[in-house]
């Protein structure tokens, strides 16, 4: 780290392939949007010699993409990967979006990851979102380290940041949550506002100055030791809190002077494990220097103090089939294992998967086994294929570098992969094998569409089955009761890019029409109704009477026929039609044009000819006594019902409750948890929370999160059905 080294490693700029996984660091940048995260990522590629001051490639003298503005954009979105060397380690960066509606490629970026950098801003607050991911990284074990950015703005506070932090990650030891570095500030600027220049290392008790463009270090004054006395001693008590030596405390506090080499090998092994949450500052280089302010000391830190992909736990492994099999963790040598981690089209080169080799090795045009499953409610049907892969490459912006191979514990993007998708196994061909999924976030706002014109109608089924297979957290759905192709998404967001993908990447136009929820008819009493079909025309004519009687049923019961004619009324090969006839009609509704149900249907009388009577006349004579039954009845238009289990920050429980039963929800119970949070569980009407997804966010300022199952139909209020019907005319 910045403390252990009088001046920095050489840099040697970007990655191309690791030799061992010892040599590898796999790091996640966390953090919501404006954080800083890809100013971040960026600068450290400066600071590692990726790239040159003016933005240009070292090896080739081209502007690189990776500061072209369209592809920024395109990566607020999505997650991206920047490898680095620095000090002969091959650092994988991996850029996740921090808007909330692409929670599901942070998800993809932790899977990737074996550590997670938080970036916050030093003039924001930490949001809920951010808070919620640290948990999921601290359930899992994952290591993390914060960093504080835009400390060039004149609200920022770094002392205040790391109180806050301390509070937001620390839980009950905020003392784990300590800065290594405290900012230099130069001289005060006329707003009083003195800016940052560089650092001071806390344990080194050295001065890191990047006023000149470059770091340099030098020795405090004695005027200045006394500030960093305490944050100093705090800092080494923080540590040896963490050492797993346990004589270490005694002797500190005996007086013993413990050796700074050992404070930072202790320091190292807490990181890696989890047990340490170091603070950072960092800001970008100014205009034609080569060095952003704490990029020499992050890169140490991600180098010297993450774990290698030696270090963790890989998912666990199966065969095809389920039984499960045991591998040695991250073995060049070992059975390919291997995982796309996100799928992206390219319109010269196809499909493009990003993959994390788990072990194994991976390597230019050998055949590989893709196993997909365990998505096929979200459009994603189980496959085990065989394909030959394309070219590897080390990405960096739009451009690729080749691969020779992938070790175990590496990222590389694979070309030509047709069938895989976002989640897929790779494993060898004649040992094929499957990675548990990661948990990805279940999309839950619907978004209707239908072709803009007949040639988008042609292209429209291919397009979202390629939109499908790059993001799973994306939810197709053909829906047979109202006959809408719905994409169910995470959010606004994740909606408009969706379209915008469907329309720049595949060429096509769709048109968002409103969302309709599959409602249901029944009858509210009992009612009768007589079917006469009667006709001759000259020739063969058509004849078949029948009298039903109907009543209701519970909810969930369907349609039950009975037959309780006597004396062959109607002949017995015909009762069949009958029964099939007000079916059919059923599932065309008969007032609303919504799906009968809950009904029985006693054939009670009717009347047959000799010649004239038929199948087809009995269908017809059915479907016209179930209409005759409804038009003197009264019908109850029935709406589906959900249960909604919102997860929420106690502070927002009661505005949550208040939402709900605005919603004409039904709250049927609390459960509070240890964690500050209450999980409210209710009843919602399906036609209530169809924006609930992007309502609860705002209410709960991101905090919140919500799952939801279909429970029952059930009748709906009179002026919510007139309603309905209202708009069901209006729309024929």
């Amino acid at each position: 780290m910045g403390d252990k080294a009088n001046a920095h490693p050489g840099a040697a700029g970007r990655a191309t392939a690791a030799d061992h996984p010892a040599s590898i660091r796999n790091v996640v940048l966390v953090g919501h949007s404006g954080s800083g995260k890809t100013t971040l990522v960026e600068a450290l590629a400066l600071t590692a010699g990726a790239v040159n001051r003016a933005g240009r490639v070292e090896d080739g003298g081209t502007v690189s993409d990776y500061d072209d503005i369209e592809h920024r954009q395109q990566r607020s979105v999505q997650l991206s990967l920047v490898p680095v060397e620095w000090d002969g380690i091959k650092v994988n960066i991996i850029d996740t979006p921090g808007y909330a509606d692409f929670v599901g490629e942070l998800r993809a970026g932790l899977r990737a990851a074996d550590a997670a950098l938080f970036v916050v801003s030093a003039s924001d607050e930490v949001d809920g979102s951010t808070r919620m991911v640290w948990e999921e990284c601290a359930a899992v074990g994952m290591p993390r380290a914060i960093v504080v950015t835009h400390l060039e703005s004149a609200r920022a506070g770094f002392e205040e940041m790391t109180q806050i932090c301390a509070q937001a990650f620390g839980g009950d030891d905020p003392d784990a949550v300590l800065p290594l570095y405290l900012p230099l500030h130069g001289p005060q600027a006329p707003d009083g506002h003195a800016p940052v220049t560089g650092l001071t290392g806390l344990l080194s008790q050295k001065l890191f100055d990047y006023a000149s463009g470059e770091r340099k270090e030098s020795e405090p004054g004695p005027e200045q030791l006394p500030g960093i006395e305490e944050a100093r001693n705090r800092l080494i008590e923080g540590i040896i809190a963490e050492s797993e030596d346990e004589t270490l405390m005694d002797r500190y506090l005996g007086g013993e002077k413990i050796d700074i080499k050992t404070l930072v090998e202790d320091l190292e092994r807490a990181v890696a494990r989890g047990a340490f949450f170091p603070v950072l500052a960092a800001a970008p280089a100014a205009e034609g220097a080569r060095q952003g302010i704490g990029t020499v000391e992050l890169l140490e830190l991600i180098t010297g103090g993450f774990p290698t992909p030696l270090e963790r736990e890989a998912p666990a492994v199966t065969t095809v089939d389920g039984r499960a099999r045991e591998l040695t963790p991250c073995d060049p040598g070992g059975p390919l294992v291997a995982e796309v981690v996100k799928t992206t089209s390219d319109p010269y080169v196809g499909r493009v998967s990003l993959v994390r080799v788990f072990s194994g090795t991976l390597r230019p045009d050998e055949t590989v086994h893709v196993s997909g499953h365990g998505l096929a409610d979200r459009g994603h049907e189980d496959h085990d294929v065989d394909e030959r892969i394309g070219a590897l490459s080390a990405p960096f912006g739009k451009q690729q570098r080749l691969l020779t191979q992938a070790i175990a514990g590496d990222l590389a993007c694979v070309a030509k992969l047709s069938r895989a998708e976002t989640g897929d196994t790779l494993s060898a061909k004649d040992d094929p094998l499957l990675m548990e999924p990661w948990q990805m976030p279940d999309p839950l706002l619907p978004l209707a569409i239908q072709a803009h014109s007949k040639a988008d109608e042609d292209k429209l089924s291919q397009g979202l089955g390629r939109l499908v297979a790059e993001d799973p957290t994306m939810r197709l759905e053909q829906n047979q009761d109202t006959h809408q192709v719905v994409l169910w998404c995470l959010g606004e967001a994740h909606a408009d890019v969706a379209l915008e993908r469907l329309r720049s990447r595949y060429g096509v136009q769709v048109d968002v029409v409103p969302y309709r929820v599959s409602l249901r008819e029944t009858f509210a009493d009992r009612a009768a109704g007589r079917g006469r079909h009667v006709k001759q025309s000259g020739g063969h004519g058509q004849f078949a009477i029948c009298e039903i009687e109907i009543e209701p049923l519970p909810g969930g019961s369907g349609i039950e026929f009975v037959d309780k004619v006597v004396g062959g009324a109607v002949p017995r090969q015909f009762i069949p039609s009958v029964e099939k006839g007000i079916r059919t009609q059923a599932a065309r509704g008969i007032a609303a044009g919504h799906p009968l149900v809950d009904i029985r249907v006693t054939l009670l009388d009717g009347k047959a000819h000799s010649v004239d009577s038929s199948d087809a006349a009995f269908q017809t004579a059915g479907a016209l006594a179930l209409r005759e039954a409804a038009a003197g009845a009264k019908i109850h238009l029935l709406e589906p019902v959900a249960e909604v289990t919102v997860l929420v920050g106690d502070d927002y429980v009661g505005a949550v409750m208040s939402d709900l039963s605005g919603r004409r929800g039904r709250v049927v119970g609390t459960e509070q948890l240890s964690t500050g949070r209450t999980l409210v569980r209710a009843e919602v009407p399906e036609i209530e929370i169809g924006r609930y997804a992007v309502d609860l966010r705002s209410l709960s300022h991101g905090t919140a999160r919500f799952d939801r199952s279909y429970v029952r139909h059930e009748p709906m209020p009179q002026q919510v059905a007139d309603r309905v019907r209202e708009q069901t005319v209006d729309v024929a």
